[in-house]
Parts: structure tokens; sequence; C-alpha cells
């Protein structure tokens, strides 16, 4: 096998999009995430809706909802 082409591996700094920050492994010091097991609808048990463009009403609409 051939020595030293991996990346390090290491303790990384895990920062979510609301606030949250625990350790983790990565080859990478640091990363950003958008969503984690502190607000993710899964592990929360509430879902989070993003309608942006009002999708669901024009479904609800199309269909007779």
């Amino acid at each position: 096998m051939k020595t030293d082409i991996h990346p390090k591996y290491g303790p990384a700094r895990v920062t979510c999009a609301c606030g949250e920050t625990f350790e983790s492994g990565s080859t990478k010091k640091e990363l950003r995430v958008e969503i984690c097991s502190k607000c993710h609808p899964f592990f929360t048990g509430k879902q989070k809706l993003v309608d942006t463009s009002g999708r669901v009403d024009k479904f609800k609409k199309k269909y007779g909802m």
C-alpha cells in the first residue's frame, strides 16, 4: 500500500445554522451545516414547511383540497 496518500483525520468543530456546535471527526478543522439533530424535524417532532413561492397553496387550489 502507498503511504502518506490519505489526508489527516482529526477532531472538527461542527457549527449548525441554528447556532448549535459540537465536536466530530473529519479531515477538515471546521464544518458548517444547515441542519442538525437539534433542529431537524425528525428529531424535534415539529415540521417546518418552507414555501417560498406558494407551491403548496397552488397545489391545493389545483386539486381542490
